[in-house]
């Protein structure tokens, strides 16, 4: 019979209900027969023990908050009684623990991938219009509309623009953070091609830009001022014509998984976030690490309640120190707005089961597995370094996978337990954290975590994600927002618009 609850770790006092209970049901565990006090839905948490008033509510093995009453055996946990147990700021002592150190597999695994002449690998052969300025969005737009229906499928996998509403009007580190993430895309990996597409007047005009994107290879960057031009598109179109030709030199051909680079974000969780995708999403990250590749985790207001986590993890004290620089930075971040910095989780978190800011964290990290943290980067940094990274940004899922995106992720693996039809630049894989959602939103929805609900062995779920993972890279099979052409950015905005 299929359990109806799961105790997530041994210290628990807190089960997590796997399908809808009704008031006056029974499950057994430990021996125990344990009666329920109230209706409760699936993904929220149901008492174990008896708990008293500002005791710990203890999830994962961790606290995730204190109880606000006394909580009796059987009834329902969450914001109705309980609340989190986090403030202001926090100073870490440097305490590292053993951690899992990647190890070298002895039969390398390959995916088939678009080698570029500066030791990059693509897994698309994408043209990309980048314009520097919101101004001429639908100039880019019309322009990749037009050669898009000429070119896809002869030679590049599309031609695509990625709208946006700054470049102009900036000042300080906004204006550096929109160059920061247009040039790294300029540089991906999965273009072959790029026209850079400027306005004349903005703040992040031609010139200035290009200072920013420092060495490009002529072959594959083109540029063109809009305001300078007497046809904008027949000029676009020539040099897209241009591009075109330099991305059919391009072919497909086996390269080792060390070169893959993937990005993991989570939005939209619930209850089962935790439990199903975020640690099937971590075990990949180790299986990929364990073959030399690259993995990065963002979301810093998500780390809050979890970090030492990940600080215990650090390869080196440096590394450590540059941890708690991430996240107290962070913190500060809100509190020079005067925002509360745990307002977290988000209306539909709670719908889905997560109360308190730990206990989303708790869940949220394990996407980064049990690696060693090797490097942190600043927003809009760009992966170097072989292993698990911290990438500093903000949860809103549209500025983490373009963050992602933008660092050099080939593919962003996107959990979710109540959906979205968002993609990035890249491919976005949808994984869902129950069945229940992966069967209704088909059109959304990538890979099935909530397959481990139903009893599915983990090493086996695992296996078939890399297996997909690769299929996916390889040009084998698209993710769901490729096939339905869901492909935006979004770029983090700090300060005030002129």
């Amino acid at each position: 019979m299929k359990e109806c609850v799961l105790r997530v770790n041994d210290r628990d006092n807190v089960v997590v209900a796997l399908v809808p209970m009704e008031k006056g049901a029974s499950f057994q565990m430990d021996e125990r027969t344990f009666s329920i006090q109230e209706d409760i839905p699936a993904g929220h948490k149901i008492a174990i023990d008896q708990i008293e008033a500002d005791d710990d509510i203890i999830k994962y093995g961790y606290p995730i908050g204190k109880a606000e009453q006394v909580i009796q055996v059987g009834q329902w946990v969450h914001s109705h009684n309980m609340k989190t147990k986090l403030e202001g700021t926090l100073t870490y002592d440097y305490t590292p623990t053993s951690t899992k150190k990647a190890k070298t597999k002895t039969s390398e695994r390959t995916f088939i991938g678009y080698p570029r002449p500066n030791g990059d690998v693509g897994v698309r052969n994408e043209i990309w219009i980048i314009n520097t300025v919101g101004c001429i969005n639908k100039t880019a737009e019309r322009l990749a509309a037009m050669a898009d229906r000429k070119m896809r499928g002869q030679g590049v996998d599309g031609v695509y623009h990625y709208a946006h509403l700054f470049g102009c009007s900036q000042l300080g580190d906004d204006l550096l953070y929109t160059q920061t993430i247009l040039s790294n895309l300029v540089h991906h990996p999965n273009a072959a091609g790029v026209l850079v597409l400027g306005l004349g007047c903005e703040n992040n005009h031609l010139s200035a830009f290009k200072d920013v994107l420092g060495d490009i290879d002529e072959r594959r960057v083109k540029f063109l001022g809009v305001q300078d031009s007497d046809d904008e598109f027949t000029e676009g179109l020539d040099l897209l014509d241009e591009l075109w030709a330099y991305a059919r030199t391009f072919e497909r051909t086996p390269v080792p998984l060390s070169k893959l680079k993937v990005g993991l974000k989570c939005g939209g969780s619930d209850g089962f976030s935790g439990i199903t995708a975020n640690p099937l999403v971590g075990a990949l990250s180790d299986v990929l690490i364990e073959h030399g590749g690259t993995t990065a985790l963002t979301e810093v207001p998500e780390m809050f309640g979890a970090e030492t986590i990940l600080m215990e993890r650090a390869k080196d004290e440096r590394t450590f120190d540059n941890i708690v620089t991430l996240i107290n930075d962070f913190k500060q971040y809100f509190i020079r707005h005067d925002q509360p910095v745990y307002e977290n989780p988000s209306p539909g978190n709670k719908d889905g089961g997560i109360t308190t800011l730990e206990e989303k964290s708790l869940g949220c990290v394990q996407k980064g597995g049990f690696s060693e943290v090797v490097d942190v980067l600043p927003y809009g940094g760009r992966l170097k370094t072989p292993g698990l990274n911290l990438l500093q940004g903000p949860g809103n899922d549209l500025v983490s996978v373009t963050n992602l995106a933008a660092s050099g992720a080939h593919i962003v693996i996107f959990t979710t337990g109540r959906g979205t039809p968002f993609g990035g630049p890249v491919p976005t894989v949808k994984m869902s954290t129950n069945s229940a959602l992966a069967e209704k939103k088909k059109h959304w929805i990538d890979f099935n975590a909530g397959v481990l609900l139903d009893g599915q062995p983990v090493e086996k779920v695992t296996n078939d994600l890399l297996d997909y993972l690769i299929a996916l890279a390889s040009g084998d099979v698209l993710a769901r927002n490729e096939e339905y052409g869901y492909k935006e950015i979004s770029i983090f905005k700090d300060g005030v618009i002129l």
